[in-house]
Formats: C-alpha cells, structure tokens, sequence
C-alpha cells in the first residue's frame, strides 16, 4: 500500500515525552523516501514497522536540529542493518560537511565494523547531494520531486518538497511563513502536509523555556505559520486534503487538543483536515 507515514510530529528543540521531532515517510511500492530526520526517527521507523534496508532518499528540509538531528544516526543504523545502498540524500548547504563530520565523529565504531565485520565502506552506501536552486532534483520509476525556498527566518535556505506519485502529488512544506510561493506550489494537491503554530502557546514555550525572552518570542512567530494562517494557504492553494505537522507547541497538553486547531483553521478553510499524530499511516 502507497502512504504516508507520519514519524514525528512535534515542532522545536525541546526535550518532551508527546511527540517525536519531525520526520516523515513516503513508501511507494514498498520503497520509501524519508523528508526530515529529527531526534528519534530510527526507533520510529522500527514503531512503524518500516524496513530501514527499503530507504531510496532522504530529503531535509532545512538544518534546524529538530530536523536533521538523526540524518547521521539513520544513514548509521541503516548501514549496521544491512542496507547495501545506495541511499540518496538531498538537503542544503552545509549538509555535505556535517555528514562528513559525523562519519569523523563516529570513526571509531565505522573503522572496527568495516576491519572486523567484513562490512562494506560505510560512505559507499549513500550520496548526499547539496540542493541550490528550485528544480526537479530526483526521478524513478516510483516518484518524482521538485522543490522550492520557503520564508523560513534566519533559517536559509529552507525547502518544501513536492512529490508526484502516480496520479498523486503531495507537498511536504518544511519550516515556513505564509507565502504566496507555497501556495502556488501547492495548487490542489492530494496532500499538504504543513508545519503549523498556535499562537495562543507561544508564550507557554517561552515560559518553559527562556522567560522573557522576546526575540526568542519573535523567531518563533515570524519564522512560522499559525492556524489561522495555514487556513488562507489551504483555501487559495485549494488542496484536497490539509495534514498538520510540526504542531508547534508540543507537550503541552492543554494546547495538544484536536479541537484547538481545528476550530482555528475552520475559520479560513472549510476542507478536510487531519492532525497530524506519530505513527499516523495515510492512504494514498
């Protein structure tokens, strides 16, 4: 069965127990294609029963932490599995040296396992490709996906990707603001799977985390797009179907209500809506 697999749904650097940081899977034909590798991925891959040897891609978003924590881990435990490669990585500069940097941190283990389990290179099993423009940057018999920037702070660049399966097309918009560009990109699509900010909790992180402080307070809201905002995107865009990810607060249990952020973004958009939960399978 085609779907798309929900991994992590929490948005931030925070340590919580609710969700785990953002990743998701696209499995096509029992291939699958992971957009985003936060803390965690790895063990819910395993929860999903997702097999780590069927990995074609990996695709990042962006290089805040929560979003490619684990590329290194899952690339790592992929090649301890067994997966022979070759996987293919895309993501935006500096992706190359901080994967060079953690085949440098982990050495010691690669080195042992390669002399003394007759393993094959560790490098030899993926290539990671720098994304720089806004194109179609991978093709198989499965899938094809082109990206685009998104407004995402500081943060650049930032990508959204958008795949073509079959007769479906599913749009992953990473970390953003609302644009104008995205909404093209996501012109009615089966699936929009987008990040999504509660403004009434921001302040909840800030007091959890550093009280007071308003650039803190700032970044969070201008680097993102609330409710009501994701609402206006998914009426214009006129997607199919509207998936919640990257649900930003996350462990707050007062804020973590389906029926919070479906009564804000019914406000601007009348069409289905899935809050997006861990583990969540959605039918292609």
């Amino acid at each position: 069965m085609n779907k798309i697999v929900l991994l992590g749904t929490g948005g931030g650097p925070r340590i919580w127990e609710a969700r785990s940081q953002p990743s998701s899977a696209l499995v096509v034909n029992n291939d699958i294609y992971i957009i985003d590798t936060g803390d965690g991925v790895c063990n819910q891959l395993a929860k999903a029963n997702l097999n780590p040897l069927k990995i074609k891609c990996i695709f990042i978003t962006h290089n805040h932490s929560d979003h490619v924590a684990d590329l290194g881990t899952l690339l790592l435990r992929s090649w301890q599995s067994g997966h022979k490669g070759m996987i293919n990585c895309y993501g935006p500069n500096p992706i190359k040296k901080m994967i060079s940097s953690y085949c440098e941190y982990m050495s010691w283990d690669i080195n042992l396992r390669t002399k003394h389990e007759n393993r094959p290179q560790f490098k030899s099993i993926f290539e990671i490709k720098e994304v720089s423009s806004e194109k179609k940057i991978y093709e198989d018999k499965n899938v094809k996906v082109e990206c685009i920037t998104v407004p995402h702070g500081e943060a650049v660049p930032s990508y959204a990707y958008k795949f073509y399966v079959n007769d479906k097309e599913v749009v992953f918009s990473g970390d953003t603001s609302i644009n104008e560009k995205l909404i093209k990109f996501s012109n009615k699509v089966d699936y929009l799977i987008h990040e999504v900010l509660n403004l009434k909790g921001v302040d909840d992180i800030i007091n959890k985390t550093y009280p007071g402080n308003n650039e803190f307070r700032k970044h969070i809201i201008d680097g993102h797009t609330s409710t009501e905002e994701l609402g206006i995107i998914a009426t214009k865009a006129k997607v199919k179907n509207l998936v919640l990810n990257h649900l930003v607060p996350t462990g707050s249990p007062k804020f973590d209500l389906d029926e919070i952020w479906l009564k804000e973004l019914a406000i601007n958009f009348k069409g289905n809506v899935i809050v997006g939960k861990d583990l969540l399978q959605i039918k292609l």
